[in-house]
């Protein structure tokens, strides 16, 4: 006995001590923790796989709902950590990140919401452990030891709220339980990567259990970068340097009550993100000359190569924690339903700079800083449930609150390069051959009346969005059991939300160059269009074009960040929506193996506010390009009608499921946010469309431990008809729509194989396939994904009790270079960039369990 506890003192010691010098990765194997009555609760076969898609348990095969079920085995066996990392297992699934890790944004089945706008929710909605995430960026950070994750396609704002038109990711982690153990890993791979994790789980008593889990990841920069004259020092870009720390405490003060309190915090402190050079245009030339050096874009556009330039710091400082508490109380009244709380308190928030101009010049940029780069939410949530079953029914009610406070601090900086660039390549497009006058880098200064070097000095912009989102909701879901084979499933949602906006906007510098063109009473002064005209004369510009030329070089001097009309403004904004959606499914069992079902349901996205400098030819959103300020920067609900047509067959006793479904999805007002050169802008289409098929197998072959899972999707999913009124937008009607390849396809299969007496091997490939897709909002040729590959492998060694394992894993093995977002480069016509997926990835995992 004595020694029994010295050895279990000295094991807790141990793991705490470890946990608090190193933080670790996410924990292996999903039985390791359980109890041998947990291990055999397992399912046998795949067909008793459960799922919580409407939030109760029920076997895959039984939910009406095209869901993909990724374990915990095929998520390690994958090496997912985040939801970027899970796409390859899910067709019709699309993450990209642009700007930093902040602007994350998933898609299904086409259908998602562009980033950088954090006034704008995602489609895609984004659940761990039953709590609703504001964004989808907070997946982007270490998930944890999962247990399972469920990727819910289409509308599923019934049952998870708000705010998922498109679907759901719903992310499971593991809970505590009252066996003692302790898992570590260790991950080393090349761009230095370096992983250390470890958990540990034990019993507190009789009725209490904790489980404990950190990780640090490290890696260095998978970009290179090119610096030109600094101030940055750092010559590579997209490293990790990641810290998570989840805490849980599981209570069962009673046999009918169950309660799981959970705290976590993960800190990200890195550098990200840069594009490279797709399409090299005229001002490239122009930059080069006002960098030292020479060199401040890539002499020729080769993706491959991943070089990027930038002179400023992209330093990304990402802090997201919370608390929560869920509740289950099973009630002694209706047949003991089961009453469920979970409340929820998190906070996030994001400094990130940026080299606005993609380049080695020192032309705009913003810096890290809190006071000049900050995105925040702080977010209450509570819901209830009540749960119950009867003979024919199974039903659910409940209500949903949430509270959220949004802060954003916005600025820009100008170069040094910033006055004579733009003096040069507006000239220039006027007259190319002005551009190469030794005289062009001073036109701006000719055209303001003002000395060389002081149109455009130091901070250009100061401006803070204060946001407050209130969101009420009550919802019910209910199964009728008609006949023994015949279901019919009503959900309904009554959804009330309130925002409000406060905008200031202060241009600290006093926008001299801008201030110049204007009277007192914000009319153009006559002397500005005098010393326009003189400028461009001098230049040989005939006088009869400068009437049409001087409004065009006004807009160039008075972009957004350089507009005086902002300066001083402060606007106020509200708006309510009172909007009910919901779903009705049938579904029919024509024998045990075989379920048939048809569903509609009704989607709904709530509205809200740019959180951006908009200027307009009008002062309203909708207007075409100009300088007068826009004060009224909301946008209207999005909705959808989804209509599914499935089966879900089971064959060879249970081991191989087929299930397929045809969809179509119409969207009314969807939220499109557009880069217009200058600012993201949100512009509601009138009219999505998506349609095709999903279908997806899981095999256990029969062949002893080789498995296959596989899925395609093809979806047609495009832009309406109507003609919109942003000219940069004309490419849209009838288009397919950005980011949506009509094929994406997956395949993952896994061998298991015992070695000798004491040993195990397994193995596991996977690849997803996409056909071409446009990267761009705007759909410009020039943004074109072509059709790629992506390949990921993992093989191992280890004992059969699982106390050990060894790795070797790669991912994107063919080192695809891939688009996630083309840009056209800012203030750049002519020249497009991108930010690019992962390189080649490889490396070798240790675990260790006890």
């Amino acid at each position: 006995m004595a020694c029994s506890n010295l050895k279990h003192t000295g094991l807790a010691i141990a793991v705490v001590a470890a946990l608090s010098g190193i933080p670790a990765i996410p924990a292996a194997h999903a039985q390791q923790a359980a109890t041998p009555a947990a291990q055999e609760e397992e399912p046998v076969t795949l067909s008793t796989m459960v799922v919580t898609a409407q939030k109760r348990e029920q076997a895959l095969q039984e939910v009406p709902i095209t869901v993909n079920v990724l374990s915990e085995q095929l998520l390690q066996d994958t090496g997912v950590r985040d939801i970027k990392d899970m796409q390859v297992l899910v067709p019709g699934l699309t993450v990209t990140s642009t700007q930093s890790a902040a602007q994350t944004v998933a898609r299904i089945r086409g259908i998602g919401t562009v980033g950088d706008n954090p006034g704008l929710e995602s489609s895609v909605g984004i659940v761990i452990d039953g709590v609703y995430r504001p964004r989808n960026s907070v997946g982007f950070t270490d998930l944890g030891e999962l247990e399972r994750i469920e990727v819910l396609k289409g509308p599923q704002g019934t049952v998870f709220g708000k705010n998922t038109s498109a679907g759901v990711i719903s992310v499971v982690t593991r809970r505590p339980s009252y066996t003692q153990s302790a898992e570590g890993e260790v991950t080393v791979g090349n761009y230095g990567a370096l992983g250390l994790a470890g958990a540990y789980n034990d019993a507190l008593g009789e009725h209490s259990a904790m489980r404990i889990y950190a990780a640090l990841r490290t890696r260095d920069g998978v970009d290179d970068v090119r610096t030109g004259g600094g101030p940055r020092t750092e010559t590579d870009d997209g490293d990790q340097n990641m810290q998570t720390l989840r805490g849980q405490l599981l209570w069962e003060p009673a046999d009918s009550v169950e309660v799981n309190f959970a705290a976590d915090y993960t800190s990200r402190e890195e550098n990200c993100c840069v594009t490279v050079t797709t399409v090299r245009g005229p001002t490239a030339a122009i930059l080069n000359a006002l960098t030292p050096g020479g060199e401040a874009v890539i002499p020729v556009a080769d993706p491959d190569r991943r070089l990027a330039y930038s002179n400023r710091s992209t330093e990304q400082d990402i802090k997201d924690k919370g608390v929560q508490a869920e509740v289950n109380w099973t009630t002694p009244w209706a047949n003991e339903a089961v009453l469920t709380s979970i409340t929820a308190w998190r906070d996030w928030q994001a400094i990130n700079g940026l080299d606005f101009d993609y380049s080695a010049a020192d032309v705009l940029y913003r810096a890290p800083d809190e006071d000049e780069s900050l995105t925040a939410f702080e977010t209450f949530s509570q819901e209830f449930r009540l749960t119950g079953s009867s003979e024919t029914i199974d039903w659910m009610v409940g209500l949903f609150y949430s509270n959220e406070d949004l802060d954003r601090n916005e600025t820009y900086r100008y170069g040094a390069a910033y006055e004579p660039y733009l003096s040069t390549a507006l000239i220039g497009q006027i007259n190319p051959a002005l551009a190469l006058r030794p005289d062009a880098p001073l036109f701006l200064s000719q055209a303001t009346g003002r000395p060389f070097g002081t149109l455009f000095p130091g901070l250009a912009t100061l401006d803070t969005y204060k946001q407050n989102a209130e969101s009420t909701a009550i919802f019910t879901n209910n199964t009728w059991h008609a006949t023994d084979a015949f279901d019919v499933t009503l959900g309904l949602r009554y959804t009330n939300e309130k925002k409000t906006l406060e905008s200031n906007y202060t241009n600290p510098n006093g926008s001299l160059a801008c201030a110049s063109y204007f009277l007192p009473n914000g009319q153009v002064n006559p002397a500005a269009l005098q010393r326009i005209g003189a400028a461009l004369v001098s230049r040989g510009v005939p006088a009869a074009a400068v009437p049409t030329i001087a409004p065009q070089v006004i807009g160039f001097t008075c972009l957004p960040w350089a507009n005086v009309a902002h300066n001083g403004r402060s606007t106020e904004q509200e708006r309510s929506e009172k909007e009910w959606s919901g779903t009705l499914k049938l579904s029919y069992n024509f024998s045990a193996d075989v379920m048939a079902y048809g569903s509609y349901a009704r989607g709904y996205k709530a509205g809200g506010f740019n959180l951006d400098r908009v200027q307009s030819s009008n002062g309203l959103s909708s207007g075409t390009q100009g300088i007068i300020p826009v004060d009224d920067t909301s946008f209207p609900g999005e909705f959808v009608d989804s209509y599914e047509l499935g089966t879900k067959t089971t064959w060879a006793d249970g081991n191989l499921l087929l299930n397929a479904a045809l969809f179509y999805q119409e969207y009314t007002d969807f939220q499109l946010n557009s880069f217009l050169g200058t600012s993201f802008v949100v512009r509601s289409i009138p009219e999505v469309t998506s349609k095709g098929v999903d279908a997806e197998m899981l095999w256990n072959t029969g062949i002893d431990g080789l498995s296959l899972q596989a899925g395609v999707v093809y979806a047609d999913t495009q832009y309406g008809d109507d003609p919109l009124p942003d000219a940069g937008l004309v490419l849209l009607p009838g288009s397919q729509m950005s980011f949506a390849p009509k094929w994406s396809t997956n395949a993952n299969l896994t061998y298991e194989w015992g070695i000798g007496a004491n040993l195990v091997g397994r193995f596991n490939i996977g690849a997803k396939y996409m056909s071409e897709y446009n990267t761009g909002s705007d759909l410009d040729p020039e943004k074109l994904q072509d059709a790629y590959t992506l390949v990921n492998a993992r093989i191992g060694i280890g004992d059969q009790g699982q106390r050990w394992s060894l790795e070797l894993w790669g991912q994107n093995l063919t080192d695809e270079t891939y688009k996630q977002v083309g840009i056209d480069a800012p203030i750049q016509t002519g020249s497009w960039n991108a930010f690019l997926g992962a390189p080649r990835l490889y490396g070798m995992t240790l675990r260790v369990r006890y």
